[in-house]
């Protein structure tokens, strides 16, 4: 086995040296994925996660999160949390202390938090509320933030997206889904999301970071894999586990990155949009994938100094 490393989608850059600094003095890979995740969702730059999320079609901010570990499969998490800013806390708490469950949704979950003592917040921030209204306009950019080119099925969203908001009457008042995988000195492998989902979704929306199987899975025998994008498509191949599968046959994980983003580029979807994964193994390989040209994911080992970029593999 290698030693403890850490691997993220983009912009986890925010998170992965706190990640990093408790894999490195021997701490858990759980508290790890945790921690990474919250700098993300306190992250104020950041449109995608926690606070200054970009909101529902009502102007609300929704966020989803999940955490799985590898050795016993146990996963937490929490879908459509209004309120609350670090909701990946919230599904370890789940996870840890209602083992009779796996997830919360909405108010439920939002119970749950208050009786946990999780503190409330106001997640929508003054940019994401301009950014609410200003990004409907017709763009060449992705809707769901990855920083690549629109493709037919964004612009069609964004249409469908705008009727929405009218419908709704948003109240008075960037980019992408992030992954985080981390393994421990100990072996033990564990999988975050954290998200606030497709901006201007139908309220009530959970997309695969919720979703066991589809954004997030974790087998401490073979490895962890998530997904960020299109969370449809995801949920559609189950396309988290699917990765895992196939690092079980002995794929690689770039290899079984882009296996999965062939099956969902099968799939019949007028919506259709960027999707992307990455991977982690046992004994420390990693990889990662997407549908175009351009992408990265984030590296950290104890011997890093900082965060290292590391191309994906593209989808041919």
């Amino acid at each position: 086995m290698s030693g403890p490393i850490v691997i993220g989608s983009e912009r986890s850059e925010a998170g992965l040296p706190a990640a990093m600094e408790i894999l490195a003095r021997g701490g858990s890979a759980l508290d790890a994925v945790e921690a990474g995740l919250r700098r993300c969702e306190d992250n104020l730059d950041d449109h995608y996660v926690g606070t200054g999320g970009l909101p529902n079609a009502r102007g609300v901010v929704e966020l989803d999160a999940s955490v799985m570990v590898g050795s016993t499969r146990a996963f937490g998490a929490v879908g459509a949390v209004k309120g609350f800013p670090n909701p990946v806390s919230i599904a370890r708490a789940v996870l840890e202390r209602l083992p009779q469950h796996s997830l919360l949704v909405g108010e439920g979950a939002e119970l749950f938090a208050e009786e946990n003592g999780f503190a409330r917040a106001e997640l929508l921030t003054e940019e994401s509320k301009k950014l609410f209204v200003s990004a409907l306009q017709p763009s060449d950019e992705s809707v769901e933030g990855e920083r690549t080119a629109a493709q037919a099925g964004d612009e069609l969203y964004r249409r469908t997206a705008l009727e929405l908001v009218n419908r709704f009457a948003p109240h008075d008042g960037p980019w992408g889904t992030i992954n985080i995988i981390a393994l421990d000195a100990s072996g033990e492998l564990v999988v975050g999301v954290s998200t606030s989902g497709y901006p201007w979704k139908y309220p009530g929306r959970i997309g695969d970071s919720a979703v066991p199987g589809a954004g997030n899975y974790a087998d401490a025998r073979y490895g962890g894999a998530a997904c960020t994008g299109r969370g449809e498509l995801s949920m559609r191949v189950l396309g988290a586990r699917g990765i895992v599968a196939d690092l079980a046959r002995g794929l690689d994980p770039s290899e079984a990155c882009l296996a999965m983003l062939a099956d969902a580029a099968t799939l019949p979807d007028e919506f259709r949009a960027e999707l992307r994964c990455l991977a982690l193994t046992p004994d420390g390989r990693h990889g990662a994938a997407a549908g175009q040209a351009g992408s990265y994911y984030v590296v950290m080992t104890e011997s890093s100094t900082g965060p290292e970029s590391r191309p994906r593999s593209v989808l041919s």
